[in-house]
């Protein structure tokens, strides 16, 4: 019986002190225990019976104190999710609070230093207890001093640091470490309050760098390099100084060769430089945390080439036998890196990496795999994939999302292995698995579909199997829209029908209405499949879903006319047209009273998404939707008044430098182009400390047609800030004029200011100009990108009404070049993977889709071939007559 309690009592015990135990603390109850705040006055503000009875206790309870101050700490971190500790109740905790500096308890003060530090931004009148840390830091006990400082540093403004720099001082150049580190440490916070105080300090400072601890030591050098970071030439006689004098502290060795890699690329200095010298000396230093920092800064450099890469891969290839996992692992995910841009130079380690695969450290076999994926050769790769399949079953499904992504990378780079490939894949998609894992799966075999006609069978195949037995909605309907632009393509495209007509009877509504539209692109590519594709759809039109029924019914009725026109517009290319834009038009359209009918051609393309190119191998987590660039500049210039009547911008250019970045206003232009105007955004920074400008505006010239209508000047912009001028121009009344150069002038007021303050030493101030660069407005300026999946079916609904050809001679040496050279100067979108250029032709075409400003579609085809130069054959198709003659001028 006394055995069981005793148990049963342990259980109690373990389950009251698991979990958080502040997770549901009141404010209430906390300031109650504080104080004498009595429940039947809670109608009064809490602060009005605030009285410091628990702190007041003589003798104090140092235990009780110390869990009342950690209750309050909670409350003061938790403010975000929590109840917020409101200024004046933090200030009344705070005055109670100080009474506990006449206790001698180590814990207990040091909980009250930590709720000094951090009720100095909630409380008022904190600097009370000045003199109190003061003693502290200078008194006989050595564990109050270092949390001292740092206390007293929080609460110390700039009006206070000249009070408190005789004891900062001393501290700096205390022979006991802790007090030492923590001063230095704080000083470097203070240096953004009073940073000519500090200044004051290098002396101190450079003494403690020669301290015997290496942390001191560390510190030192940190905040050495704060005071001296304006000066390069300064930061580079520091390094070369502590190079040669030998530092005990690895870490501060780690820490210069970081200031000296920020010197070489900021600099642009090449492998002969002293800094580099350094950090390559660093290679042979007797610390391995030093080896390894020098290695890694090297591989990372801009300046250094594959042959320089060398000395540091030799380097991680010896931790890579290190008996330390840390190094190990270090080593390993390094070369991964490396591997990215350049796979040769590790190809050394590959023997190494393999003996990694059965590393007891997943993180460390994961990595290891990933980089051989990317280093190994071609004949290896079916060795590899053997590895690779004992090891995925031990791993979690976040680490085998990373092999798929290096498979990917590896199917790339070698695509006649796609076959190999595509299996290992498909036999990963069968295994037990989360949506991100699979989702990873299903990616990578889209990937190898889209860039490999010569996989695009075998991976039909794969992703129809995987459908018959998917639990992932967005899966299934993402894998359906594949089939439905792909498998009108394929050699056998009925193969397909069954598999997608399944999911019409056995899947849910979201699935069934996916697998319709694919069935719709079917009978619209293939006149052999249209009757069979009837008859489903006619027997669908009965589904219970109204979007099912919907669709079938429309796509019914629009497959019974045949006719390729409205079969391209609308089954086999949907609209192009920013969704977001769409909505708000629509609904101002309705709020507006007109007899209009509302025109689509006014609604901004939807711009094409380019996948960012991934440099690092990692667990990907989920980004925050934001609005579009274009949307956010939509609603800056919809409320300048001037702008108001122009419509919805067509297209927003990328940025354009005007100025090098080194001058004293550094100027860039935005283009945003409407139907009939251009509207240019200056953003102009001021990067000088001791001149304000007010008035400024960017004053435009061109003989090329080009109106300048409004400029809309800003009023003011302060030292070192930025501010924002528009130029309003309108556009040629020749259609095909559209391009031209425009020169530039930045006239402004300049008013000579304090550095200090920033106040204007003269009211009048004196007109004053600066000259930038020109501004081109080019063909891409008035074009937007759009990806038409089907481009011949397009090619064929424009038709040849509005057509010119020409032919051209490129003086280029490859065709690479002239495909991009086209694609960047027509600023067009490149479909059917035309982009990608098989390698050892000699003739390759280029097809092309746009959306002309006004709305307009507009296509090419560039057929190209390779002799001496580039002969190339230019079709252009369009909805405008002028578009097709502004693109066809363009190449001239």
């Amino acid at each position: 019986m006394l055995a069981s309690f005793r148990k049963q009592d342990k259980k109690d015990e373990e389950s009251a002190t698991s979990g958080n135990p502040y997770k549901n603390l009141e404010k209430a109850s906390v300031l109650q225990e504080v104080g004498a705040l009595r429940p039947h006055f809670a109608v009064v503000p809490l602060f009005f019976y605030f009285k410091a009875r628990t702190f007041n206790d003589s003798p104090v309870n140092p235990r009780k104190c110390t869990q009342i101050l950690t209750k309050i700490l909670y409350m003061i971190n938790q403010q975000e999710t929590g109840e917020q500790l409101g200024q004046t109740e933090a200030t009344e905790t705070f005055f109670a609070m100080t009474k506990l500096f006449q206790s001698k308890d180590m814990m207990l003060r040091r909980m009250v230093y930590l709720s000094i530090k951090d009720m100095a931004s909630v409380a008022n009148d904190v600097i009370i207890v000045t003199s109190s840390l003061t003693k502290d830091m200078t008194g006989k006990e050595d564990s109050h001093r270092g949390p001292a400082i740092r206390a007293l540093c929080k609460i110390t403004d700039a009006s206070l640091m000249q009070s408190v720099e005789r004891y900062m001082k001393q501290a700096i150049v205390d022979k006991l470490p802790s007090v030492s580190s923590a001063a230095l440490t704080s000083s470097t916070h203070l240096m953004r309050q009073g940073p000519e105080v500090v200044k004051r300090w290098v002396n101190e400072v450079q003494e403690a760098v020669n301290h015997d601890n290496i942390m001191v030591q560390y510190h030192a050098l940190g905040l050495l390099y704060q005071i001296r970071r304006a000066d390069k030439h300064a930061i580079r006689k520091l390094i070369l100084k502590f190079s040669k004098a030998g530092l005990r502290s690895p870490y501060a060795y780690c820490f210069l060769i970081r200031i000296a890699s920020n010197l070489l690329n900021e600099e642009g200095e090449g492998t002969d430089s002293p800094m580099y010298e350094f950090i390559d000396s660093c290679l042979r230093h007797k610390n391995e945390m030093v080896i390894y920092e020098a290695a890694s800064t090297i591989v990372s450099l801009k300046c250094v080439t594959p042959k320089e890469l060398c000395s540091a891969v030799n380097v991680l290839q010896l931790f890579i036998s290190s008996p330390k996992p840390v190094l190990r692992y270090a080593a390993v995910r390094t070369l991964n890196k490396v591997a990215i841009q350049y796979p040769a130079a590790v190809t050394a380690c590959n023997v190494d990496l393999e003996t990694l695969i059965t590393d007891s450290n997943r993180s460390i076999a994961t990595l290891a795999i990933t980089t051989l994926l990317k280093t190994g050769n071609e004949a290896g790769v079916d060795r590899l994939m053997k590895q690779i399949s004992s090891f995925m079953s031990e791993i979690s499904d976040q680490f085998k999302t990373v092999v798929v992504d290096a498979i990917k990378s590896l199917c790339q780079k070698f695509p006649r292995k796609h076959s190999t490939l595509m299996s290992f894949l498909a036999n990963m998609l069968r295994e037990e698995g989360g949506y991100d894992y699979k989702k990873a799966i299903v990616n990578t075999i889209i990937t190898i579909v889209e860039e490999n006609p010569e996989a695009k069978e075998a991976g039909l195949a794969h992703l129809c199997e995987f459908i018959e037995d998917c639990e992932h909605t967005s899966l299934a309907t993402r894998i359906l829209h594949l089939l439905g632009r792909e498998g009108p393509r394929t050699t056998t495209p009925a193969k397909y029908i069954r598999y997608i007509y399944n999911r019409v009877i056995l899947e849910n509504a979201p699935v069934r209405a996916a697998a319709v539209s694919a069935l719709a692109k079917f009978g619209a590519a293939s006149d052999d499949l249209l009757p069979n594709v009837l008859v489903l759809l006619h027997r669908t039109m009965l589904d219970q879903d109204d979007e099912v029924r919907d669709r079938a019914t429309f796509f019914y009725h629009l497959l019974q006319q045949n006719d390729k026109a409205l079969n391209s517009a609308y089954i086999l290319n949907s609209m192009n047209v920013s969704l977001s834009s769409l909505e708000r038009l629509l609904q101002r359209y309705t709020m507006e009273p007109t007899q209009k009918p509302f025109d689509v051609r006014q609604v901004p393309v939807e711009t094409v998404h380019v996948e960012p190119a991934r440099v690092d191998i990692g667990i990907s987590r989920p980004t925050e939707q934001v609005p579009s660039r274009q949307d956010t500049y939509t609603e800056q210039l919809s409320s300048i008044p001037e702008f108001a009547h122009l419509g919805p911008i067509f297209k927003t250019s990328p940025p354009v430098d005007l100025t090098e970045s080194e001058v004293e206003y550094v100027v860039r232009c935005i283009k945003h182009v409407f139907s009939h105007y251009i509207v240019f955004q200056f953003d102009i920074n001021n990067t000088l400390n001791d001149q304000l400008l007010e008035r400024v505006s960017v004053q435009m010239e061109s003989a090329d047609g080009f109106e300048i209508v409004h400029y809309t000047p800003c009023q003011v912009i302060k030292c070192n800030d930025m501010g924002t001028t528009y130029t309003l121009v309108k556009l040629p009344d020749d259609p095909t004029g559209v391009t031209g150069t425009l020169t530039c002038t930045m006239k402004y007021t300049v008013k000579d200011c304090d550095p200090a303050t920033g106040v204007p030493d003269d009211e009048e101030g004196y007109a004053d100009e600066f000259v930038l660069e020109d501004v081109e407005v080019t063909v891409c300026d008035h074009m937007q990108k759009v990806l038409k999946p089907n481009w011949n079916a397009s090619w064929e609904e424009i038709g040849s009404e509005n057509e010119l050809e020409d032919t051209y001679a490129l003086s280029m040496p490859t065709l690479e070049d002239a495909v991009k050279k086209i694609i960047q100067y027509m600023g067009m979108q490149p479909c059917e993977r035309s982009d990608k250029i098989v390698e050892g032709r000699s003739s390759h075409t280029l097809y092309l889709a746009g959306v002309y400003r006004g709305g307009h579609d507009i296509l090419v085809r560039a057929k190209m071939a390779l002799s001496e130069n580039i002969a190339m054959q230019l079709t252009v198709r369009s909805t405008d007559q002028s578009a097709v003659q502004v693109v066809a001028s363009a190449v001239d």
